[in-house]
């Protein structure tokens, strides 16, 4: 997707060769127009896959995962990170890592949300170890419903998560792909790095 590649080039800053911030856009203030054509386009790609749930984790995957509900008219249900007084009863619950936080969360999921029989694709704003998205899938196989596939708004394909996913049969759609962020540069897959100045 070139508007969001553009994007990232133009606001992305580079923190390490490991760290991509994009908080000004995505992860903290929300280009909302850039959601909506994220929205369509994950809508797209998976349009024949007769999903009845979009599931994601808070909280940078909400507005992405908003924008695909609309789009494709169905519910939008989010993994709590932090317990509430309010989520309360029968919960389906995974341990996940955060890469970037240096920190393990249980997240949660009432289970009148996420039924047997549901079609759900997990969409997330990244994907770098896969740990989100596995904890998503532990989720979804403990009600009893099925991944219809994962939509990542950047993968960081020099990490592991996506490739790990694949391995497992899961269908992956990622909107940029970055090859590298070493020397301060962000590269795409299949970009020429003189396209990138």
């Amino acid at each position: 997707m070139e508007a969001l590649k553009e994007k990232i080039l133009r606001e992305g800053i580079v923190l390490s060769d490991s760290v991509l911030k994009v908080d000004s856009f995505l992860n903290h203030q929300i280009d909302a127009h850039l959601m909506m054509e994220i929205g369509k386009e994950f809508a797209n790609l998976f349009k024949s896959e007769g999903i009845t749930k979009i599931l994601t984790i808070e909280s940078s995957g909400i507005a992405p995962s908003v924008m695909t509900g609309l789009m494709l008219n169905v519910p939008v249900v989010f993994a709590r990170k932090r317990k509430s007084l309010t989520l309360a009863g029968d919960l389906l619950t995974s341990q996940v890592h955060s890469f970037t936080k240096n920190e393990t969360n249980e997240i949660s999921v009432s289970q009148k949300y996420l039924l047997e029989g549901d079609r759900v694709l997990i969409i997330d704003d990244f994907l770098a170890n896969g740990q989100a998205a596995l904890g998503l899938a532990d989720i979804v196989a403990q009600a009893n419903a099925e991944i219809v596939g994962f939509g990542i708004v950047i993968e960081k394909s020099f990490q592991e998560g996506g490739q790990m996913l694949r391995n497992k049969g899961y269908r992956v759609e990622s909107l940029a792909e970055v090859q590298s962020l070493q020397n301060g540069q962000v590269q795409f897959i299949n970009r020429k790095v003189e396209e990138l100045a």
